[in-house]
């Protein structure tokens, strides 16, 4: 493999990567206060769709974005809402609203642009770190990305440090693991999985965002294709430790670009097999393959002071 081919490999799957590890941080964050947020993929599909939208309404990237991440937080409160006020399934309610959302991004698409149509809409501007984007070969394939990548890879290293060395993140930790006891020492369990929720809906709005207006420039109908779900799995993957979840998003966006890369080089594979490649990896992970897997305690359980 010839230096060029791999710097495209390497910039393509870290672009794959990001609205996967964008979604999977959050979930991480929702899951760790105890909530398995299974509307992950439908809070993406909604940024996704308002964020294309807003720009195209608007001819303004950056508003297209503010807009998309206003409508994905309904979404995210009614999740929270069912959740923890109304105590219900959290996995048949993550899977209702995926369902909801993707009919309504569908028939909301139609009415806007046509059954047929795939409108370019503007993009967010991509951009390079100084001296990181002049670098010989690797510059303008791995480091010129777009500038919501760069964004996001601080809010994530807040994230680690929030989660680790904060009360904040001790309290999130109690309300997934310890529950009563977090509740007995003063928190309010259900005011903290409220905000974790959200916090996974104001992420999966970037997600969503990222890859209408960040990557392809465009909305098609259903073009999540999946990602939330291989968010959730890339937490269990990275056994609810953010590094570990990065390098499981990483890995997964690898698998998605040998789709593209492995026939540019000539090599026969069939391309049903590497599409298939990252949901095996997903399916290994949440077999328990790749390792033995700790959840929170608490996890799925809705909490009640009685």
């Amino acid at each position: 493999m010839t230096g060029e081919v791999l710097a495209v490999f390497i910039g393509s799957s870290v672009r794959l990567a990001a609205p996967l590890f964008l979604g999977a941080v959050g979930e991480l964050v929702s899951e760790r206060a105890g909530v398995l947020n299974m509307s992950v993929e439908g809070m993406m599909l909604t940024g996704a769709f308002a964020g294309a939208v807003g720009s195209w309404a608007t001819g303004n990237p950056a508003l297209g974005l503010l807009i998309g991440i206003a409508a994905v937080m309904p979404v995210a409160l009614l999740q929270a809402w069912l959740s923890n006020t109304l105590r219900a399934n959290q996995i048949v309610t993550g899977i209702g609203i995926n369902i909801l959302v993707l009919g309504a991004t569908t028939l909301a698409y139609r009415e806007i642009f046509g059954a047929r149509s795939r409108t370019t809409i503007p993009g967010l501007e991509k951009w390079s770190p100084p001296f990181l984007g002049d670098l010989p070969v690797f510059g303008e394939a791995v480091f010129r990305q777009t500038w919501l990548l760069y964004v996001a890879l601080a809010i994530i290293v807040g994230v680690v440090l929030v989660m680790k060395y904060t009360s904040i993140g001790l309290a999130i930790h109690a309300a997934g693991s310890e529950p009563r006891a977090a509740d007995k020492s003063g928190l309010s369990v259900t005011a903290i999985r409220y905000g974790a929720v959200m916090f996974t809906g104001f992420m999966s709005a970037l997600a969503g965002c990222f890859l209408s207006i960040g990557d392809i420039h465009t909305f098609t109908e259903g073009m999540t294709n999946g990602v939330g779900y291989l968010a959730i799995v890339a937490v269990i993957f990275g056994n609810w430790k953010i590094l570990r979840t990065l390098f499981a998003s990483l890995l997964f966006g690898a698998a998605t670009a040998l789709q593209f890369q492995l026939p540019a080089l000539g090599f026969d594979v069939p391309n049903a097999l590497l599409i298939m490649l990252p949901y095996v990896l997903a399916l290994l992970a949440v077999a328990g393959v790749v390792g033995r897997q700790t959840a929170p305690a608490a996890l799925t359980q809705p909490y009640s002071r009685a």
